[in-house]
């Protein structure tokens, strides 16, 4: 199993990652601390239904909704994000994922979107290792706890308070309430992955619960930019940041799908010599298994769904990333997404026909673009009507 497509699943059955130990950073912190958590949750997904289920405080007190707020991370650097997220300390607790005391702190915690004053006793000096994850952001130290005590908390957002008391509203139903009511993203995962949302409510690995929202969220969203008109010509969007390449390429053409990752050596999942190529893709009626690249496939296919709702559009999506060598640490989907929305935010330039879009990339690219086009099969099929229509 290659490590750019097994990512730290385990898909390669060893009971180890091989490179997970040398991403761990060390880090210390007391035994008991108080402090303002963002608020953030961590329910892990290993020994279900009895699951790990961890509230996540730094060891200080004061305005800390950026520690775990990935849409206001957009334009702070890397470097910085993972500052935040090492100082997130886990306290753990083993629940059954239906209820319990424990399940029911985090439930609470979940519901707001403004820092609460948190207490956490653990049973043993916190770990030194980092938590990372393909999927989710980074977190600090962690440690059994005995004691989660709550001691000061804002009111619920009025859109939260009331899916949480609608026990008879399904669990997709209100993702798409709290979404279209402004809801971030980000709280909407934390809310699903807590088990407050939903008829038959229970804990959801949050792992689990940030791919689930991304697919859900943009399924429905796709279904809306089916019955608008295609764009007229082909847009090309470019964005470079943080040792990553982005490229969007909209085609005048039903709906459709491509996400692609171009792995260099020293990257995060590639400690080969060579440059590691995949793509998945899906056509106008969707996909029915999994993507191959996991998580990141649904939050890219999420922003770029975004954007063609906000023109009252519809297209054929392709879109790139290249990983440059030194980008080397796991931090979670949500680089993606919110690199994809900045993206999509600035400018773009339109092309009349798709060979012209594939020039204007191939100057932006460190990648020879005939790598992309041989492992795309969306531009293959580009090619092929083009051809037919000229027939």
């Amino acid at each position: 199993m290659d490590c750019i497509e097994c990512r730290g699943r385990m898909l390669c059955s060893r009971k180890v990652c091989p490179l997970m130990p040398s991403l761990r950073p060390q880090v210390s912190v007391e035994r008991d601390i108080l402090g303002s958590s963002p608020p953030s949750v961590f329910v892990g997904r290993y020994g279900y239904p009895k699951v790990r289920i961890c509230p996540a405080v730094p060891p200080f007190t004061g305005d800390t909704k950026i520690y775990d707020t990935p849409e206001m991370w957009r334009e702070v650097p890397v470097e910085r994000v993972l500052e935040f997220r090492y100082s997130m300390i886990l306290g753990q607790f083993r629940a059954d994922v239906r209820r319990s005391k424990e399940v029911e702190v985090v439930q609470e915690m979940s519901l707001y979107d403004k820092p609460i004053d948190v207490e956490v006793s653990f049973a043993k000096p916190p770990s030194v290792r980092a938590f990372f994850d393909d999927v989710l952001p980074p977190f600090g130290a962690s440690a059994p706890a005995k004691e989660v005590i709550i001691h000061s908390a804002p009111r619920p957002p009025k859109a939260v308070e009331k899916v949480y008391y609608d026990t008879d509203l399904r669990a997709v139903e209100a993702m798409s309430y709290l979404y279209e009511r402004g809801v971030a993203v980000s709280h909407i995962q934390k809310l699903l992955s807590a088990g407050t949302l939903g008829v038959k409510r229970k804990l959801v690995p949050t792992r689990w619960a940030i791919t689930a929202v991304d697919d859900t969220l943009s399924k429905q969203i796709i279904e809306e930019i089916k019955q608008y008109e295609t764009i007229d010509r082909y847009r090309v969007f470019v964005l470079k940041e943080s040792k990553n390449l982005f490229v969007a390429i909209l085609c005048p053409s039903p709906w459709s799908y491509e996400w692609g990752e171009a792995w260099y050596p020293d990257t995060t999942w590639n400690r080969t010599r060579k440059v590691g190529v995949l793509t998945d893709s899906e056509g106008f009626f969707g996909r029915t298994t999994y993507a191959r690249l996991g998580g990141c496939y649904y939050s890219s296919r999420l922003a770029t769904a975004e954007y063609l709702r906000r023109i009252r559009r519809q297209a054929t999506a392709i879109v790139w990333r290249e990983i440059y060598p030194g980008f080397n640490v796991p931090i979670g989907v949500w680089f993606v997404r919110e690199m994809l929305r900045k993206m999509y935010a600035g400018k773009y330039c339109e092309f009349d026909t798709l060979e012209d879009a594939l020039r204007f990339v191939d100057k932006h690219s460190n990648l020879d673009v005939g790598r992309w086009i041989e492992k795309s099969t969306l531009v293959k099929r580009g090619r092929q009507r083009t051809l037919w229509e000229f027939m």
